[in-house]
């Protein structure tokens, strides 16, 4: 677990042994005062440690004073957070009003770094203000660039660079963040950023954060796969919940994720047979659909009436499961089963594409198997050497780790033993839920197993809550696939939480994207509020709709500028235009 060091931010403090604190920003114009101070009040009504305010300009940065002043004087001390971006000249004036600073390397200074910084450094010194150096993915500087290209090394580099600058002037008073709409690349860059400042005698505070992570569940499961894997791990000092919604929405999603990772930290093994910095997909056999070049699989427990489940193509499952096939006559023939293993050898000759499940035991003990496919049960404790060399061979089959939601530790400890033993057995995690609350459901699995879907280990996802139906369950699965970057089933939406910067009404835009395109199950489509991170944090996206001057749009394709400064209220029809154009359109 990283230790970092303990500093000060305002009237709070961050790392070491203090809370992990939570975090949003504003979304209104910062020069509208009286908004700007109302919505502050609700972020911190709602249990916010701190509140970041976007300033593009001197007038917004002295009026942070008159802001400051009203909150204090209504007896509101939450600390304030200035968001900087292009010049270090307004750094240093909202560094003499506000608790911390945050600088973006990607764009603070060109050439001489240290001509830029160390004024700063200076002034928040004398003022006891803290700074956050916040890299993101989409906005690297170029010199970065020129050398890493758009990498999570680059990334690394680009903080590395600045944090040697401000050891050098004994200035520790600084929190880093490394932030993309990738979770594999969240994940990957933060862990890796760890592993390099303990290598220079560094223990800088880390604060997390999935940008342009969307909003409603996906939002949040997203933020919850790239976030609850780091906290797991015992990285992250701050989070933030970034959603496309009112700000103070974020707050009870973020308290939620925190309650779940107080009781349950991960221990890794001290060393571990994959590579945590650089994705690569586990080696399995390839049986049927599962394992190999496939994506993972989805299994869904059958109801216990007979009836059907929801056709809706987005979360049908790839196997559905009943201890006994009788359900097998309800659905397509295409349908694929499993059923116990007693009930396999009763009923199987009547029905195709039913598959045998066994338990450990009955595995080592029958003659008696599918020749194609079958599924072995197994507790994640009792993958050891003496179950892995068993007579015989796994060709033909897949294990299912039955997973307890308490023990993440023997999880990971399985898939180390497996690694290790160098055998290509494809694995598909069972995990069961009792939750009645939908979002803390959520929340709980998102951030408890998209681990092991954002570093290639795992060959499919099996969720249980009897609280919810299995078409509730089969959707979260999907949606922690896709949250984990390891299989598509619908439209993916890149879109930003909104700031002071945004040049549109976000959130109706979004709305409106998704009412018009999410039929479009094989794009990614991003919603960006300005220039200052959009263009590059879409950079994977294949269209971007992104505001340039007020009330108007740039539309991208991939990473070119095709219609610029298109009016906001028709650029919706006008990108839908520019997919039919691309040859991307699908009817619905």
């Amino acid at each position: 677990m990283y230790k970092s060091r303990k500093i000060q931010i305002g009237s709070s403090s961050i790392g070491g042994d203090a809370p992990i604190r939570i975090q949003s920003m504003t979304t209104t114009k910062t020069m509208d005062t009286a908004a700007t101070v109302d919505q502050c009040i609700r972020i911190i009504r709602s249990g916010a440690d701190f509140i970041r305010l976007s300033v593009r300009n001197i007038k917004e940065a002295e009026d942070l004073k008159i802001i400051q002043k009203e909150l204090r004087e209504k007896g509101f001390n939450t600390p304030l957070i200035a968001d900087v971006h292009f010049n270090p000249e307004i750094a240093l004036v909202t560094a003499g009003i506000v608790d911390k600073v945050r600088i973006n390397p990607g764009n603070f200074a060109n050439g001489n770094i240290r001509e830029k910084l160390i004024p700063l450094l200076n002034c928040c010194r004398k003022n006891r203000t803290a700074i956050r150096i916040g890299i993101n993915h989409g906005s690297l500087a170029d010199h970065i660039l020129q050398k890493y290209g758009n990498t999570t090394e680059g990334m690394i580099e680009s903080a590395m660079e600045y944090l040697r600058i401000c050891r050098s002037e004994n200035f520790l008073n600084v929190v880093l963040s490394l932030k993309s709409s990738n979770t594999r690349l969240v994940v990957q860059s933060n862990r890796l950023l760890v592993k390099r400042m303990e290598a220079e005698g560094m223990d800088f505070p880390v604060h997390l954060g999935v940008t342009e992570a969307g909003e409603g569940e996906e939002g949040r499961i997203r933020s919850a796969v790239g976030i609850g894997t780091l906290l797991s791990e015992g990285i992250g000092d701050t989070i933030r919940i970034s959603l496309t919604e009112d700000p103070e929405n974020e707050i009870p999603a973020a308290r939620k994720l925190l309650s779940i990772q107080k009781s349950r930290r991960k221990k890794i093994p001290e060393s571990i047979a994959w590579n945590p910095y650089n994705y690569s997909k586990r080696k399995t056999n390839e049986i049927i659909n599962i394992g190999g070049k496939h994506v993972p699989v989805v299994i869904s427990s059958l109801p216990a009436s007979k009836n059907p489940l929801n056709n809706n193509d987005e979360i049908t499952a790839d196997f559905f499961y009943s201890p006994a096939p009788d359900f097998a006559s309800s659905f397509h023939e295409k349908a694929a089963f499993i059923t116990d293993l007693t009930a396999w050898q009763k009923y199987v000759p009547g029905y195709k594409n039913v598959y045998p499940l066994f338990n450990s035991g009955e595995y080592q003990k029958t003659d008696q198997v599918s020749t194609s496919l079958n599924f072995v049960r197994i507790h994640p404790e009792e993958i050891h050497a003496k179950f892995l060399n068993i007579p015989g061979n796994f060709d033909d089959s897949v294990l299912i780790f039955s997973s307890q939601t308490n023990k993440q530790t023997e999880l990971y400890q399985a898939f180390n033993a497996l690694c290790q033993s160098g055998l290509p057995i494809p694995v598909v995690i069972q995990a069961d839920y009792s939750d009645s609350n939908r979002e803390l459901y959520f929340l709980k699995a998102a951030s408890d197993l998209g681990v092991f879907f954002l570093d290639g280990l795992a060959d499919g996802l099996w969720l249980n809550n009897p609280n919810f139906s299995p078409t509730d369950n089969t959707y979260l699965a999907f949606q922690v696939l896709q949250a984990s970057r390891a299989r598509t089933f619908r439209t993916e939406y890149i879109a930003c939480p909104s700031c002071g910067r945004t040049l549109f009404n976000i959130q109706d835009t979004l709305a409106s994207v998704k009412k018009h395109t999410q039929h479009l199950k094989h794009l990614k489509i991003a919603v960006m509020g300005c220039i200052v991170n959009g263009p590059g944090e879409m950079a994977d996206a294949d269209y971007g709709f992104v505001g340039s001057a007020p009330g108007k749009i740039t539309l991208y394709k991939e990473k070119e500028a095709i219609k610029k400064n298109i009016p906001a209220h028709y650029a919706v029809g006008e990108l839908i235009n520019l997919i039919k154009d691309c040859g991307d359109w699908v009817e619905k």
